[in-house]
């Protein structure tokens, strides 16, 4: 039995009871991230229209470029320190200089070998002169090496309005570097120094915030069990970044860098789900998990129940949305100009709602320290990814390319994900029945908001709010069961 088992068993705390403990402080945390992502999402989401009006397709096809190496290296610059940390048992003050020291020394390692590497790189990228780019780009690798013990300290004590409130202040510097200097003609320069303003900002507070000393030490046995726990989970990440940023390279190898415009468009558009919500989850789902995971099976099982169903309810409809809307939402949004995006949007809805899935998943294993496992998935992903992307480019462009994604994450990722999470003794069997729902209104979604659209022969804004609202109304009226609607209306009525 563990220490935590006692002092809950000592308390007279029931696993129900310290489930809806971590729930609420889950919860908490939650809020905080959801508010804050959907803010700095939202700002960024304005600054991504200027931009598009103000940069070419070829600035996005280079900044691409530096962002798929940036990608690959903030995942796995600290070796998987920050989700150690988190998950750590033990005294966080014993830790907490080894794993500093290892964060910092591994970050300023790979930043060295990426400002070698970064001609090559880009020379297959389709982009050479992208090389200055993700040499500047890249800095913020450094600076989350830096801040990386105590990220994860606030993370750990649910403290995720502190970091929130970092991350937030951060993206107000880096609008105000970036939009200026868009303005100014600097190109793919612009986003990339606004990150790295933003970066320094907001790695500045966090190390104010964070409630751990400024020490520096190395112990061999810590140093090991960091190092059992985060290497695998640093190898999985490392392959899941190649998995959502080997299309910029293989596009921009095969198709050139005004092609890899359009689609890092398209792509950044499918990310917007699991920009806002998945980075929020993130945020608390490994703290969250690993929590219950000290407890029992029975309060692991009962979190996932509680949260896989929620997630795809609130996910697909989007997804749909975006796929059965493309044209209109891109035209909208972003002008004729970038209308070639539409074609690739289209199928990348599908990468969308598996990636929330298999985060979920890799969480999960994450906080069962079965990291092993997210390696297989992340690596089966990858093995099936690069070839039928490759293929994809060649046969149909970014619509192909995405195709290829799309099809690659439902028939070998989500399988994966499933298998791993078995083999960890995590079943989602129970969840099926709770999924009908969804799948269901998703289904008729679809059919209502392109019958309603294409009956609408107006502007494509008009055809994006009728149809999207029509295919919203119905979806809830489907999946929000007709005793929550009671509920919501008795308390309208008492609190009246």
């Amino acid at each position: 039995m563990s220490v935590s088992d006692s002092a809950r068993l000592a308390s007279g705390e029931s696993s129900t009871e310290h489930v809806d403990k971590i729930a609420r402080k889950a919860g908490r945390g939650l809020t905080w991230t959801l508010v804050g992502t959907f803010a700095t999402k939202l700002g960024s989401f304005a600054l991504g229209l200027a931009l598009a009006r103000l940069l070419s397709p070829a600035d996005f096809g280079i900044f691409a470029a530096a962002l798929a190496v940036t990608a690959f290296a903030m995942h796995v610059n600290d070796v998987g320190i920050i989700a150690a940390c988190v998950q750590w048992r033990g005294n966080l003050n014993e830790m907490a200089p080894t794993a500093a020291v290892i964060a910092v020394s591994s970050s300023f390692l790979i930043y060295v070998m990426l400002w070698f590497a970064a001609p090559t790189v880009a020379t297959v990228a389709g982009a050479p002169e992208a090389t200055p780019v993700i040499r500047l780009l890249t800095v913020v690798i450094v600076i989350d090496g830096i801040t990386a013990v105590r990220s994860a300290v606030l993370l750990r004590s649910f403290e995720q309005d502190r970091l929130t409130k970092a991350n937030m202040i951060g993206w107000v510097f880096n609008a105000a570097v970036t939009l200026p200097l868009g303005l100014a003609g600097a190109g793919p320069y612009s986003i990339a120094l606004g990150q790295v303003i933003g970066a320094v900002v907001t790695g500045v507070l966090v190390f104010r915030m964070a409630k751990v000393p400024v020490e520096f030490g190395f112990d061999k046995a810590i140093a090991k069990r960091l190092m059992t726990f985060g290497l695998p989970l640093a190898a999985s990440l490392g392959i899941e970044a190649v998995l959502v940023n080997a299309d910029y390279l293989v596009v921009g190898h095969v198709l050139g860098v005004v092609a890899l415009g359009y689609y890092l468009l398209a792509f950044n558009i499918s990310n917007w789900v699991p920009g806002i919500v998945g980075t929020a989850v993130r945020y608390v789902s490994v703290p969250s998990f690993s929590r219950l995971a000290e407890q029992n099976g029975e309060a692991l099982a009962m979190g996932v129940r509680r949260s896989v169903p929620l997630l795809v309810a609130a996910i697909l409809p989007i997804a749909v949305l975006m796929a059965v809307l493309a044209p209109q939402m891109i035209e909208v949004l972003y002008g004729d100009k970038w209308g070639p995006s539409a074609v690739a949007l289209r199928f990348l809805t599908v990468l969308m709602v598996v990636r929330m899935m298999t985060s979920l998943a890799f969480d999960i294993l994450t906080a069962l320290a079965a990291t092993k496992y997210t390696v297989w998935l992340n690596a089966g992903w990858a093995a099936a990814l690069l070839p039928t992307l490759w293929i994809g480019s060649q046969l149909d462009g970014i619509r192909g390319a995405a195709i290829a994604h799309g099809v690659v994450a439902l028939l070998v990722a989500l399988p994966i994900a499933i298998w791993a999470l078995g083999r960890a003794g995590v079943s989602l069997a129970s969840t099926v029945p709770a999924l009908m729902r969804p799948a269901v209104g998703a289904a008729v979604l679809a059919v209502v908001a392109i019958l309603v659209s294409s009956s609408v022969s107006h502007t494509a804004i008009v055809q994006l709010l009728l149809g999207g609202g029509a295919g919203t109304v119905v979806y809830i009226a489907i999946v929000v069961p007709l005793s929550r609607f009671r509920q919501l209306k008795m308390r309208w009525v008492q609190r009246s």
